[in-house]
């Protein structure tokens, strides 16, 4: 979980719906640290913007209401963003924390959000990603969850295994 602090700003990221609605917000805003030069570095792991991960130096914006929007990524940094809708126990408060935990041990952090039933897992390049990919495959294959790759790297890429 992020700390915030006075050096953290909100900035917002605008997304498209699909026919079905998702994601359920027309804009998301993640906390960053503002860098003072017209960038900022993601200091949490998004619900449901796409391509970004947490530590990635992104361009933003103020508008003229003072909102922060984010723009181009213009250094990756090579974490990945996982994203898991929890189905064991109808997506219970416990059943997040579980998978919290046993993501955890192969070295991701992350949080859950009751109303979506969601779990979103920052992966960072030295965690475990072949095994965490096995883990996600077997889950979603025991009907444990869904899960979608919000943001991935080339390394996390060479982990599929068709």
């Amino acid at each position: 979980m992020t700390n915030i602090s006075d050096d953290l700003v909100k900035v917002h990221f605008r997304m498209n719906t699909d026919e079905d609605g998702w994601p359920p917000a027309s804009v998301e805003s993640l906390w960053a640290v503002d860098l003072g030069d017209g960038t900022v570095r993601l200091d949490n792991t998004p619900w449901f913007v796409r391509g970004v991960a947490n530590d990635d130096i992104v361009r933003v914006e103020i508008d003229d209401e003072g909102v922060c929007w984010a723009g181009e990524t213009v250094r990756s940094s090579e974490n990945c963003t996982i994203r898991l809708i929890v189905l064991k126990d109808g997506g219970s408060a416990a059943a997040r924390q579980s998978i919290l935990e046993i993501f955890h041990k192969l070295g991701t952090t992350g949080e859950g959000i009751e109303r979506y039933r969601m779990v979103a897992l920052h992966v960072p390049p030295e965690a475990d990603l072949p095994r965490i990919r096995k883990l996600l495959e077997r889950g979603a294959a025991e009907g444990w969850w869904h899960w979608e790759e919000g943001c991935v790297t080339a390394a996390w890429r060479s982990t599929a295994t068709g």
